[in-house]
């Protein structure tokens, strides 16, 4: 039974596990210092060069999976002691390189980098490479090669550099949260900050106060996520959690694609305001396109917004695959409506910190929401819902032309071409991560059958429509 992708999320896992299921039992002040013990027994190193280290890591990890350093504003952060100084170089000639004649690399360069020795083998001054990378394009053996750490390398809005003490650093003013790092580190030296801490403490005086109720709102693209199980278990895990009721965030979808819709007809231009990682993107390196993002806020606020409206005293955990909606949350005008955020990794820690199997369990139901609000979860989905909400809204005399932008690159191109307007579109989908949400850092599975697992899904829903979907809402409020 394979729950995560990789060891080092299997490994995160286990610390935050161990961090719940203390605080669950109100023992965590005293045991946080033996955790790194009893998640490593004995005295045989299993990660690092000595049992030693790998705990003082591990000590690290505790650290972040009850909140992290709160002076840093920022919701990921590097673990120092956990890098382990990966190959730095830039660009470099390989032993494939066979000397010859042609020397394209070296015509190619335009800084004079390259130079040959007496057998021809060619050879970059560091000194004077700028890391263009237009020599190794030409290269016709591939024997140059660009040896950036795979945090560097993911991170697309260049936030990573490299400290004096040759760890990763992260440049707030740069860093949009998306996570890639976290993911693609092989160390784990990257990781978000945890809230765990925020839902447990909820669940807690929800327990001892019936009158205070913890809603659990759940992304569409928790579809493709714990396989191992069926949806209905998942849900009523949730609920077994203590959690009052589980809302889709899909349900907010409808109401902000129905928005959305009405607002691109009115303002003629907009870029998306679902993903807080795209727009979190917009507001640092396009400032000047700020204005055209949505107004509506996301489909998790915008649910969120919703329940609280129903239910003053209500707290709302949203729990889905991404890091950067706990930076979301943290913003003045989502944080009155979203009280904690958990990922898909946390939800496992939370069910197995509880011994809650939930496989056993008898299966339970979502709240409805439309095919449309459901696919959000992958890329395209937002454009086909803002499609249909012009259909059923009757827009014959606005021409729907939108440009749907499949991770960080791709969006970075719409946007360029929007500033300098050239961009042959009238919509920006901007989705940060690889395939939408399906692809977000805090999944357990990331894959294209996810895709594949969110449509099959949405073809479930009851509601057909974005507007029976958003009447159903409306009709709830009026007899509430």
């Amino acid at each position: 039974m394979r729950k995560f992708d990789t060891k080092v999320q299997h490994l995160k896992y286990k610390v935050l596990r161990e961090v719940a299921r203390q605080a669950w039992n109100n023992t965590l002040l005293e045991n946080a210092i033996n955790i790194p013990k009893i998640i490593v027994s004995g005295n045989t190193p299993t990660m690092r060069c000595c049992i030693y280290k790998e705990r003082a890591i591990l000590a690290e990890r505790v650290k972040l999976a009850m909140g992290g350093d709160k002076t840093n504003p920022n919701v990921v952060e590097v673990l120092d002691i956990a890098c382990d100084e990966c190959p730095m170089g830039g660009y470099e000639v390989t032993q494939a390189c066979r000397g010859c004649l042609a020397h394209r690399c070296e015509d190619v360069c335009k800084r004079g980098a390259i130079t040959f020795d007496r057998d021809h083998v060619a050879h970059i001054d560091k000194t004077k490479c700028v890391e263009c990378g237009q020599c190794a394009k030409v290269c016709p053996y591939s024997a140059i090669a660009n040896f950036k750490r795979p945090c560097e390398r993911s991170c697309k809005v260049k936030a990573i550099k490299m400290s004096e003490t040759k760890a990763a650093s992260i440049d707030n003013s740069k860093c949009i949260s998306c996570g890639s790092c976290v993911y693609q580190c092989p160390f784990g030296a990257i990781m978000d900050k945890s809230f765990i801490l925020n839902a447990i403490d909820l669940i807690i005086k929800s327990n001892n106060n019936k009158n205070y109720k913890v809603y659990a709102v759940v992304a569409p693209s928790i579809s493709s996520q714990f396989t191992y199980a069926k949806l209905g278990q998942v849900i009523t895990g949730i609920k077994k959690l203590g959690f009052f009721s589980v809302v889709e965030a899909a349900l907010g979808a409808d109401m902000v694609a129905y928005s959305e819709a009405k607002e691109l007809t009115e303002k003629g231009f907009l870029t998306s305001s679902c993903c807080p990682a795209f727009v979190s993107f917009v507001e640092k390196q396009f400032p000047q396109l700020k204005e055209n993002i949505s107004s509506n806020l996301s489909p998790a606020a915008t649910i969120s917004k919703y329940i609280k409206e129903q239910d003053p005293d209500a707290k709302v955990v949203f729990i889905g695959p991404c890091i950067a909606k706990k930076a979301e949350a943290q913003k003045e005008e989502v944080a009155p409506y979203m009280d904690v955020v958990l990922t898909f990794e946390e939800l496992q820690a939370l069910f197995d910190s509880r011994d809650i199997d939930i496989t056993q369990l008898e299966e339970d139901v979502l709240e409805n929401a439309s095919y449309y609000g459901r696919i959000f979860a992958r890329s395209c989905g937002l454009t086909d819902a803002v499609t249909e909400a012009l259909k059923e809204q009757n827009v014959t005399d606005f021409e729907f032309k939108p440009v749907p932008c499949d991770g960080i690159e791709a969006c970075r191109m719409a946007l360029l071409k929007a500033s300098k307007n050239v961009l042959n579109a009238n919509f920006i989908e901007g989705m940060a991560c690889m395939g939408g949400c399906i692809g977000g850092a805090g999944c357990l599975t990331h894959g294209e059958k996810n895709k594949a697992e969110v449509d099959e899904y949405g073809k479930e829903a009851i509601e057909k429509t974005i507007t029976d979907a958003i009447s159903v809402l409306n009709l709830n409020s009026v007899n509430k």
